[in-house]
């Protein structure tokens, strides 16, 4: 009795992990991309220092010819063992997952008391190699290539969608759709409502005291009158990193540092200004937090994972 209790009380996406949702094959492969500070990278610089990251593929079990994939982008933390949650749910669905590490051949471990080790703009490139990568390779559908990010890696996954990012770093390779979890959006970059016409799907908690939600209302809201298929999901009573099942229900995180106060614009000097101070911004502004919140909801994740599949699995190629 006490084992039927405790196997009830596993994670939903414990249920099966001896079924198909393990892949039928995985591969690691080199992702050859290039270290940019965010100022480089707004001026389109194309002469960043090269870098090898790391990605791992891996394919569901299933006799189609060409999978669609999502390539996943982590947050502040680097890849977690949370990360799984996601590939075995995606793999169940058919659906190929490839996580590419932006920290590990870089020498970082974590960014999350230090943001400055790594901009986030500087994971889009990351990004965009992966696109490049995957659309050549044999197994995958070039047409249905999806970028998911978390966090810190929302950046990439939703700002790829950008035209003119795509254009000073990506390729003839297009995303099929992107989606962020807990995004900072707290930033108006030149051109950003100006995008490549992929739907976009945001998930964000209320409660998020790590990541401020509303100004992914703004943002939303302004892709939707430019005609973007576009919906910003919010759930109550859910914390940043609510997807992980490796968090408590709610854990403190003294050293975090948040800009959860901050809102930012670019200038048409390539320059990001603190908004309230009209300089351009460091991690030494006033609004710069220091400690935030991190917790794992099952109710929102369930959600969260139904929404993303029926999401991708609605793509057409």
């Amino acid at each position: 009795m006490a084992l039927t209790c405790w196997l009830l009380a596993l994670p939903f996406w414990t249920a099966a992990q001896s079924g198909p949702n393990l892949p039928s094959r995985i591969e690691l492969h080199p992702v050859q991309s290039t270290t940019l500070t965010g100022d480089e990278f707004l001026n389109g610089a194309k002469t960043g220092k090269p870098v090898t990251l790391a990605g791992e593929l891996r394919l569901p079990v299933g006799t189609t010819a060409k999978y669609p994939v999502v390539v996943l982008v982590h947050g502040s933390g680097g890849v977690s063992g949370s990360m799984d949650m996601w590939l075995h749910q995606l793999n169940q669905a058919g659906i190929a997952t490839f996580v590419i590490d932006t920290f590990s051949g870089r020498g970082i471990v974590s960014t999350v008391q230090d943001q400055t080790q790594l901009h986030s703009l500087a994971m889009m490139t990351d990004a965009y190699r992966a696109l490049d990568l995957l659309a050549k390779h044999p197994r995958i559908d070039a047409k249905k290539i999806s970028v998911m990010g978390f966090s810190k890696g929302a950046v990439a996954s939703i700002f790829s969608a950008s035209t003119r990012f795509k254009n000073a770093y990506g390729s003839s390779a297009q995303f099929a759709a992107h989606i962020g979890l807990y995004t900072p959006c707290n930033t108006r970059y030149l051109g950003d409502t100006q995008l490549t016409g992929a739907p976009m799907r945001f998930f964000h908690g209320t409660t998020d005291d790590y990541v401020n939600v509303a100004p992914c209302r703004t943002y939303v809201q302004a892709l939707k009158q430019q005609g973007i298929d576009v919906s910003l999901t919010e759930f109550p009573d859910t914390e940043h990193g609510y997807d992980s099942p490796l968090a408590p229900k709610r854990l403190a995180v003294p050293s975090a540092q948040s800009t959860r106060n901050c809102y930012f614009t670019e200038k048409s000097t390539a320059e990001l200004v603190n908004e309230k101070t009209g300089a351009a911004f460091s991690y030494t502004d006033a609004c710069v937090a220091v400690g935030a919140h991190v917790g794992h909801n099952p109710e929102s994740t369930a959600q969260t994972v139904k929404a993303v599949i029926e999401f991708l699995k609605s793509l057409k190629g």
